[in-house]
């Protein structure tokens, strides 16, 4: 749906974006991220054409990225734009409208969209009566009325509270799930280990990680283990399966943590351990997109 291919874009002295490139396939939630100031607003404005890269394209459905394809996107930026002294409904039907939408069609689906997230009360209220959290909502409605196609969440949680944020979470689901297309960009990585299917991983302007979530987990697994046991011996490394990472006792029960050598497999720590010990449960650990977040950006900057 969304080709972007080597974006280069220059500010002064500073280089945002080094030569990106990214696809995004349509009916997927794509999570985009890196630290701050890594570039990926400068992606974002770049993709919603509030800026224009320096070199590369942009293509949005096969087509050069033009004006014509606005009315197809949503964008929810980090920095909230709503004006603080009009009232919410007022508000949102113009935002509408400038998507295209007439005020009879605008109005039904804010109506359906306020009722939906509980905000019926809220079409006199003014904006700066509004808590963090309640302003994040009726800029999501602004965000999605217009029922674009591809969807921009610039840390679309912020300022909620876990019930809210449990709700938008299910709506953007939702959305999904009748074909809509999602940039997400944000630093909390539970967030997408929920929701992405697919990461790309900006840093100092340039893209070092880019594949699917189940991918880059499986890439970074380091054949470590959780192993739980009853019994009196002690489990120590070995010389040529295993070495012992850490150790535990939790209710009488043994916990330790090991990490198999080069070629070994769960079955030989089995095949030695079953013989002395009663083991209850062995779990490979998983890393989380937390971990290969910073193991990367770390490992990145070191180079």
């Amino acid at each position: 749906m969304l080709s972007v291919k080597n974006i280069v874009k220059q500010y002064a002295t500073h280089r945002a974006l080094d030569n990106v490139s990214l696809e995004l396939e349509k009916g997927k939630i794509f999570g985009l991220l890196g630290p701050n100031g890594a570039g990926k607003t400068s992606l974002i404005r770049i993709i919603t054409q509030i800026t224009a890269p320096d070199s590369g394209e942009v293509l949005f459905n096969g087509e050069r990225l033009n004006s014509n394809h606005i009315s197809q996107i949503g964008y929810l930026p980090e920095e909230r734009g709503l004006y603080k002294k009009m009232e919410i409904g007022e508000q949102v039907l113009y935002l509408s409208k400038l998507k295209g939408l007439s005020t009879a069609e605008a109005t039904k689906r804010i109506k359906f969209w306020f009722e939906k997230l509980g905000m019926q009360d809220w079409w006199s209220k003014k904006v700066e009566d509004l808590s963090k959290g309640m302003q994040q909502k009726v800029q999501f409605v602004a965000t999605v009325l217009h029922q674009p196609e591809l969807i921009i969440l610039d840390e679309p949680f912020s300022g909620f509270d876990p019930v809210n944020a449990d709700i938008i979470k299910n709506e953007i689901l939702e959305l999904n799930k009748q074909g809509a297309t999602f940039i997400f960009s944000t630093h909390r990585m539970e967030s997408v280990e929920e929701l992405c299917d697919h990461i790309a991983l900006i840093h100092k302007s340039k893209k070092i990680l880019d594949g699917s979530v189940d991918e880059i987990k499986a890439t970074y697994r380091n054949n470590t283990y959780w192993i739980e046991y009853e019994g009196d011996y002690k489990v120590e490394s070995t010389e040529n399966v295993f070495e012992v990472l850490q150790t535990e006792n939790v209710k009488g029960k043994t916990l330790i943590k090991v990490k198999l050598h080069e070629n070994r497999t769960a079955n030989e720590v089995l095949a030695m351990l079953l013989p002395k010990v009663n083991i209850h449960r062995l779990d490979e650990v998983i890393p989380t997109m937390n971990d290969i977040f910073i193991k990367t950006v770390k490992g990145e900057g070191h180079e």
